[in-house]
């Protein structure tokens, strides 16, 4: 089951990837990131090895880009220790669960919040919200305008992460 949702995760990506590119072929859009449109299996655990041999002390998240097609991109976000709570004002996010297993709270309130750039806020942790335990092989989407926070992290977590920009009234 677990293995069917990657596959519809794949092509669903695959086909936004198309229709951006086409996009841009037909002069409809800008290619001004570098596209890479394919990573291997090896490449990710190759992230992974990376991530946990270059991680700092304390540092919660080391991020890598996995496929990009612009404003697109997938990313690999290892995660070993509880970091900041965030909130994307513009786009949602979905995440696949590579490896590991956490504690994932979404909505409430971000506490001791703070603007970290035009379109994102972060926090402490969040007070309120709903907790789901996320585990190897979840998907999930975290829409716009919700906090979000990993609260507690079982050793490690590895992530896909594509943050998708959505437009105002999208979601009504």
């Amino acid at each position: 089951m677990r293995t069917a949702g990657l596959t519809v995760l794949v092509a669903a990506f695959g086909a936004v990837a198309m229709s951006q590119h086409a996009l841009a072929q037909a002069g409809g859009g800008s290619r001004s990131a570098a596209m890479k449109a394919f990573t291997s299996s090896s490449e990710i655990q190759a992230m992974i090895a990376k991530a946990r041999s270059e991680r700092k002390e304390n540092q919660p998240l080391v991020s890598y880009p996995i496929l990009q097609l612009a404003p697109y991109r997938a990313s690999l976000e290892y995660r070993a220790s509880v970091g900041p709570a965030a909130v994307h004002e513009k786009e949602a996010e979905l995440f696949y669960v590579i490896d590991g297993s956490a504690t994932l709270i979404t909505g409430g309130k971000l506490v001791q919040e703070k603007r970290t750039n035009a379109e994102n806020l972060s926090g402490t942790g969040i007070e309120g919200g709903n907790s789901q335990a996320v585990a190897k092989g979840d998907f999930f989407i975290v829409p716009e305008n919700t906090p979000h926070w990993f609260s507690s992290i079982n050793g490690t977590i590895v992530l896909m992460s594509l943050h998708v920009p959505r437009t105002a009234g999208a979601g009504q």
